[in-house]
């Protein structure tokens, strides 16, 4: 292999199920490198079913950073991420001048690609505040709040996603400024270079995919990790697919096949936004999974371009 010039990131992104992890192994293999995870959930060790975290002899094989390294009781955030990874990446690229980053978390990998707004620490009885208010009043009621205080970024933000809005408002009542003047959009300067290569497959063969993952991870014991975790449904980081459609059918709201069929289209809704968010980036070289071969010549290629 020849000389790669200057430290890189190769960044291995697509919707959930697509396939990522088995490229993952065999990228950093070959250049004996290692992996950091760009998953928002898997890096909390109380969620490895739910989060579809690589088998243990995946985690043997090659050293991985961010997967299951935090607990669910510690506040983790894109901008925390962005920290942490920038620093991890120094270090790496000290004796690894290629490290591969993969997973599907759209903000986070952006924090890492072209840096985050510093936004203000928000006041945890606020944000419970906030909470308390949509479990009582709907979100209809903070959705007209933002809409008030903050309308431009009303216009923009997925109104079906309730941690968007919540974190909006904290913002808003902590600065008394709106949200959205306060995001820059300018991007940071990194002192490597950055590859980002999208995998997707046809969308029947994707959502076989999903729905054959999501039957794996309930005969793998999904139901008794959610139950497990149900003391701290409240946070934030529990908001998402595969635990909110089992903590409905824990509270009498629908039946266990029910919920299953939710956590599928669920999951199957997940990965169209992903694809949406990641289609807006023309940075991104798109592959099929299969496509290895290709995929790996591609990296060989960008990593031996002069500085």
């Amino acid at each position: 292999m020849n000389k790669i010039q200057g430290p890189t990131l190769v960044i291995l992104l697509g919707p959930t199920g697509v396939g990522k992890t088995a490229l993952s192994i065999r990228i950093a293999s070959h250049f004996h490198t290692e992996i950091i995870s760009c998953d928002s959930r898997q890096l909390y060790r109380e969620m490895s079913i739910g989060t579809a975290v690589p088998e243990q002899s995946h985690l043997d094989q090659i050293p991985h950073h961010f997967i299951k390294s935090n607990s669910i009781r510690e506040p983790f955030n894109a901008a925390r991420f962005e920290t942490e990874v920038l620093e991890l990446l120094e270090s790496l690229f000290v004796s690894h001048p290629l490290v591969v980053m993969t997973g599907g978390s759209m903000l986070y990998i952006d924090a890492v690609c072209n840096g985050i707004d510093d936004l203000p620490n928000i006041d945890p009885e606020l944000r419970l505040t906030l909470v308390a208010r949509m479990k009582q009043d709907g979100i209809e009621r903070l959705r007209a709040e933002l809409k008030l205080l903050d309308p431009d970024y009303h216009r923009e933000v997925d109104l079906q996603n309730p941690v968007r809005i919540i974190h909006a408002l904290e913002v808003c009542y902590t600065t008394g400024k709106t949200f959205s003047s306060q995001r820059t959009k300018t991007s940071k300067d990194r002192n490597f270079h950055i590859l980002k290569i999208g995998l997707n497959r046809d969308r029947t063969e994707l959502y076989d995919r999903i729905n054959h993952r999501v039957d794996e991870m309930m005969q793998s014991g999904l139901e008794a990790e959610v139950r497990s975790l149900l003391p701290y449904r409240e946070l934030n980081t529990l908001h998402t697919v595969g635990y909110r459609e089992l903590f409905d059918h824990f509270d009498g709201l629908c039946s266990l096949v029910e919920a299953v069929e939710k956590i599928k289209a669920n999951s199957r809704k997940y990965a169209r936004k992903q694809l949406t968010w990641f289609r807006k980036d023309q940075n991104i070289q798109w592959f099929h999974p299969d496509q290895g071969e290709e995929i790996m010549k591609l990296i060989v290629d960008f990593s031996q371009q002069p500085s």
